[in-house]
């Protein structure tokens, strides 16, 4: 009988302890995130899977996750555009980083699909959020597909504090797995 309870006692200290690494993992690492949408296609697609990386900087151009800025309990995946500090413009489909023009080679398919058309209409972030320049940790984020896309032109910024990670590595399907376009 004592064997028994120490068998028992065993397999619940294993248990325990897996749950343990599971948590520290996901809180502190990386977990995995389904892409529900297609906000950000052509680069992801609806049902895709992806590694969250909850470590490290966010720079511009990386692919973050974050709450839906309308209370849902939606999570949004979105590419910044705006770090600390930039000024931001769009015109005749060219983003203007701090006045330099910046290639945005992700958005290649969406234009070749859309020949002539503004895949991204004219803007800066004077006319949309009010403030010239992103505000200190604040992020400015838009989806690659453009014309369908729920973003920063709608919600303003995002606070650094609400983004869960950046993600860049595609594990499902696994015929696609690999890192993904995720900086110019």
């Amino acid at each position: 009988m004592k064997r028994f309870f120490s068998e028992i006692l065993s397999i619940v200290i294993s248990i325990v302890i897996a749950l343990g690494i599971f948590w520290v993992t996901k809180t502190y690492f990386f977990y995995q995130i389904e892409v529900d949408g297609d906000s950000m296609y052509p680069t992801m697609q609806d049902g895709e899977r992806y590694i969250l990386n909850v470590q490290g900087d966010i720079d511009r151009f990386d692919i973050v996750v974050f709450p839906a800025p309308d209370g849902s309990n939606a999570q949004y995946v979105k590419r910044v555009i705006g770090v600390p500090g930039d000024e931001i413009e769009y015109r005749d489909n060219q983003l203007y980083v701090n006045g330099q023009a910046v290639e945005e080679e992700y958005l290649n398919a969406l234009e070749a699909a859309n020949p002539g058309q503004k895949v991204t209409p004219d803007f800066t972030l004077d006319e949309i959020t009010g403030e010239h320049t992103v505000p200190e940790g604040e992020y400015f984020v838009l989806g690659d597909n453009r014309p369908v896309s729920k973003d920063g032109r709608y919600f303003g910024f995002i606070d650094e504090e609400t983004i869960d990670g950046t993600t860049n590595l595609r594990i499902w399907p696994f015929s696609k797995f690999g890192r993904i376009q995720s900086e110019n």
